[in-house]
Parts: C-alpha cells; structure tokens; sequence
C-alpha cells in the first residue's frame, strides 16, 4: 500500500521501466497478471488507451478491451477524461475519485497517480480509506 504520492510515483515509475524493456505487448499482458509482480493487495497497475479504453488492469481482467471514457465514479465525476486530458496536456498527473474496492468491496476515495508513455496512459492507486482504517488501527495498538 502507498504511503505517499511518492511512493505512487516509484510504483509507476516500475511500471513504465518494465513497459519500455519488455517492450508493450508483454508489458500489458504482465500488468493485468493479478498474481504478477505488478498487483500487491489493493494496489496495481492499470493501463489506458489515449481514447480511454482499458488496455491491461491488475485485478479485473473483464475490464480489458471496454471503453470506460465514459465511466463515472460513484458521485458521477468523470474521472477516465479527467486523466485523459492531464495525461494529453501534462504527461502525468493525481487524481483522486470514489470507487470499489476490490478487497474491502465497499465504494471508497482512491487517490491515482498516472503517466503518459508512448500511446498509453499507465495508472497506479490507493485507496484512502484503507490506509486511514490502518492507521487508526496502528495508533489505537500502541496506546
């Protein structure tokens, strides 16, 4: 789990360093193996085309292939064209955006780093929400 947007960055930054030497075919395939290198828990890598289709994704191989320029978070923010349009114009960017979580299967703030490379929008995220219940939990131990 990221601690800090640095930590997102780094975990990105691992991605793209991975895309550029197995090259972006392999590189996809990889992203979207949910026992692969590139899933730990609640945090993996998820990859977009520049016209927002899902082009790899750590944890929902269903995704894949289907446009999500279109998709919506659960308080209606349009948070695919939000990256698109940072990712076009800036090269990368944070975003943060309600959406469910695979491992608590509750909708909570995720907090998305992400970076343009080539024709791909690659993503890596946390849920704010599991690490402040962490935290509490840590904090709540050793008092």
């Amino acid at each position: 789990m990221f601690r800090s947007q640095q930590e997102a960055k780094e975990w990105v930054a691992r991605a793209i360093a991975f895309y550029k030497r197995a090259g972006k075919a392999i590189a996809l395939s990889e992203f979207s193996n949910h026992a692969g290198p590139f899933v730990e828990g609640e945090k993996y890598i998820f990859v977009l085309s520049l016209k927002g289709t899902m082009l790899a994704h750590g944890v929902n191989e269903k995704y894949i292939g289907h446009d999500f320029i279109d998709v919506k978070d659960s308080e209606g923010k349009s948070f695919i064209r939000e990256i698109i349009n940072a990712a076009k114009t800036s090269g990368s960017g944070l975003i943060e955006y309600k959406w469910f979580n695979p491992i608590t299967k509750k909708d909570q703030i995720k907090h998305v780093y992400f970076e343009k490379i080539d024709d791909v929008i690659i993503c890596g995220g946390v849920y704010g929400d599991v690490w402040e219940d962490l935290f509490e939990q840590t904090v709540l131990y050793y008092e």
